[in-house]
């Protein structure tokens, strides 16, 4: 406990570190906050948006009960994530945007604004299916039109997620952690006390036993995430001796970490952005054709097996596009070869390229199967008798992201007591373990 008390000191002590984090609360007060403001129109005592199961209901637990509170986050921060999906898969297929990826940071200014503004054309189709599809006639006031209200509502919804996505961008600056999967993580977080309560009072007085051997399995469920997330791959790297003058540099070997799973939670939040759109169309389509509207429910079912095979696939193809845009091989050869360092038994430059895409290939398959199977326990849970609520913290997007942010969120503190000359948050060292040097390339 003094080891906690001790550290908890030493964060608030330094003062950019102390500002960064009431920054992100403030932020993600204010996203808490409005997942409660209802749509103007609209009579909170009778609406009944019957998200509680399935698809939809996972999309409420991400956003924290703004998507069945009808309010004006009611689509959060998953339109612009749909939209950055689009640009990423453009980079890699357009070479205009290609070229632009290559210009640097105005390069990357130029490829935000274009997602921001992709954003304001994704939310509107995605706000109309929202409100035509979960918003009843009888939960409009009376003398509000339909025309108008939906009208003004997605107005209201598009301005909201901008609005997110605002925030989003500015925890990312002036916060902690990344903005986008921390405004998900609260959102998760927030769903899980209810879902405890609600899994406890299932059970009833006889079943507590059931519900303790549940939260242990939940326990070691999140440990075994946590070592997965952070399981590395360590290539060794020999650097050349320099003499400068009558001091001698270099000669150390040390290593180049490659994560088991280096696309960490985004591919989960990829493939579940998609896996979305058929909830959003489950209404429309059945009102139009029977056989599209039966195909849309089953992928709108996170228990049904088709829901679960596609969103495995899609999280396997999503870690292997991830891990191909944010780990460049070459250029880690490269900058390699310029500070003298090279891989034993490897030739510097395209063999050491190579070397590295092999490696990481290897390693992605099995992360990426894992993180695959991970997301199908939650509809195993449920086959156990666990609610719907409760068991999809059991694995799938909401463990993974939460795990996830919360280490990244650690590491980025600990960073920072660590350049100050503190101690890290764990009495035995770093969160990745500080016992071996790590090369930095």
């Amino acid at each position: 406990m003094k080891k906690i008390i001790e550290t908890i000191k030493n964060i608030f002590s330094i003062e950019d570190l102390r500002t960064r984090i009431l920054n992100t609360l403030w932020f993600l007060l204010i996203f808490r906050l409005g997942s409660y403001i209802v749509l103007p129109g609209i009579d909170p005592t009778r609406l009944e948006t019957g998200t509680g199961k399935g698809i939809l209901g996972l999309l409420d637990t991400f956003l924290g009960g703004a998507f069945s509170n009808a309010s004006i986050f009611g689509l959060g921060i998953m339109p612009y994530i749909t939209a950055s999906i689009i640009v990423q898969l453009l980079t890699v297929a357009v070479p205009y945007f290609q070229k632009m990826q290559k210009e640097g940071e105005s390069g990357r200014q130029r490829i935000n604004n274009i997602t921001r503004i992709l954003t304001i054309f994704v939310t509107l189709p995605q706000s109309y299916t929202y409100l035509i599809g979960t918003i009843a006639d009888d939960a409009i006031l009376p003398g509000v039109g339909r025309t108008g209200f939906t009208i003004t509502a997605m107005i209201i919804l598009t301005t909201g997620t901008m609005f997110c996505m605002w925030l989003g961008e500015r925890i990312t600056e002036k916060g902690i952690g990344n903005g986008t999967s921390m405004l998900i993580m609260i959102g998760i977080i927030s769903r899980l006390p209810s879902a405890l309560i609600g899994e406890f009072a299932n059970r009833g007085t006889s079943g507590i036993l059931i519900f303790i051997i549940e939260i242990i399995a939940l326990f070691f469920i999140v440990m075994g995430v946590v070592l997965i997330l952070q399981a590395t791959r360590r290539i060794p790297i020999q650097y050349a001796k320099q003499v400068v003058g009558n001091r001698v540099y270099g000669g150390q070997r040390q290593y180049l970490p490659l994560k088991l799973n280096a696309a960490g939670v985004m591919p989960i939040i990829f493939a579940q952005s998609l896996m979305f759109l058929p909830g959003l169309l489950v209404p429309y389509l059945t009102d139009k054709n029977e056989t599209a509207g039966s195909v849309a429910q089953a992928f709108a079912d996170f228990t049904h097996p088709a829901y679960n095979i596609l969103f495995a696939l899609l999280i396997i193809l999503f870690s292997f596009f991830y891990t191909a845009i944010t780990v460049n091989p070459t250029q880690i050869a490269e900058e390699m070869k310029r500070n003298g360092g090279f891989i034993p038994s490897v030739k510097p430059g395209l063999q050491t390229s190579e070397y590295i895409d092999t490696i990481l290939s290897r390693i992605t398959l099995p992360g990426a199967v894992f993180l695959a199977l991970l997301a199908i326990l939650p509809a195993i849970a449920s086959l156990f008798g666990i609610t719907s609520e409760l068991s999809r913290f059991y694995g799938g997007t909401s463990l993974l992201i939460m795990v996830g942010v919360i280490l990244d969120t650690l590491q980025q503190i600990e960073s920072y007591l660590l350049m100050r000359h503190y101690e890290g948050l764990m009495k035995s060292g770093r969160v990745k373990g500080r016992s071996e040097s790590v090369a930095t390339v």
